[in-house]
């Protein structure tokens, strides 16, 4: 089945007043930081680790979402895929109406910014990242459908029976709807796998450990499907820079994924 999608799948507007723009990216975004307090007030991590409601929603809202994603999010996408612009022009750095943002540095932001209030307020780092990592997928879930939305990040060409027509494209070629792949197995499938870990073990980092590992997997092999950045191509061995990033990802939780279930 081939989908040719509509103007409307072309930086779509929930609200546009002219000056005024609320875009559905942007609404997949808030609606995640809210989804996720929802579901990490009620957790066994952050009840057993005596946190009020008010303290979860600084760790999401203040902590997590704009100090960790959108912060750690844009300085990563200008270190990992705006090198060269930065170079030319570090003031680049604060053009967010430009747009870019990377989940891999927005997870090290969210990891930096975590480890600061574990260690202002004296609790474990490691058992905070558990339940904060628990929740991840929900908001890579939507944020994954914001991208489908504005019609970004699509997938490689596909000559396939199945595929989807982006207006954004250029080239009007069928391409996988990449988007929705990510958000389906970084999202729900995650989300699931994650919680089923969760209430089978009570060990520091293995969820932490399974999330990384899991998110790794998935990202490198989705990449596949997905079309590189334009400016950047393929770095090297045919892989994207989300594939190269992705593995000391997966290095990482395998590590820290066996170190707790050693631990007794």
């Amino acid at each position: 089945m081939i989908v040719e999608l509509s103007e409307f799948f072309n930086n779509p507007s929930l609200i546009d007043f002219g000056f005024i723009k609320i875009q559905y990216y942007a609404v997949t975004w808030v609606l995640s930081a809210v989804l996720i307090f929802q579901y990490l007030k009620t957790h066994p991590i952050i009840l057993g680790l005596g946190l009020s409601e008010e303290q979860t929603n600084d760790i999401v809202f203040l902590y997590g979402l704009i100090f960790g994603a959108m912060l750690g999010g844009r300085v990563g996408y200008m270190f990992f895929y705006g090198l060269d612009q930065l170079a030319a022009n570090p003031l680049s750095l604060f053009f967010v109406w430009e747009g870019g943002l990377s989940f891999h540095g927005g997870l090290m932001g969210v990891i930096v910014s975590l480890y600061v209030y574990s260690v202002k307020h004296s609790i474990s780092f490691l058992r905070l990242a558990d339940a904060i990592c628990a929740a991840m997928p929900i908001g890579l879930g939507l944020v994954r459908i914001g991208n489908f939305l504005n019609g970004e990040l699509y997938g490689r060409p596909t000559d396939g029976s199945w595929g989807f027509i982006f207006p954004t494209d250029p080239y009007g070629l069928t391409r996988h709807p990449s988007q929705l792949y990510e958000a389906l197995f970084e999202g729900v499938i995650l989300f699931i796998l994650l919680m089923w870990i969760g209430k089978n073990t009570t060990k520091t980092g293995i969820i932490s450990g399974s999330f990384l590992m899991g998110y790794g997997a998935i990202r490198f092999f989705i990449e596949f499907f997905r079309q590189p950045d334009a400016h950047m191509g393929f770095i090297t061995l045919q892989l994207s820079m989300g594939q190269l990033l992705s593995i000391p990802m997966f290095i990482i939780g395998l590590i820290l994924l066996t170190t707790s279930i050693k631990k007794a």
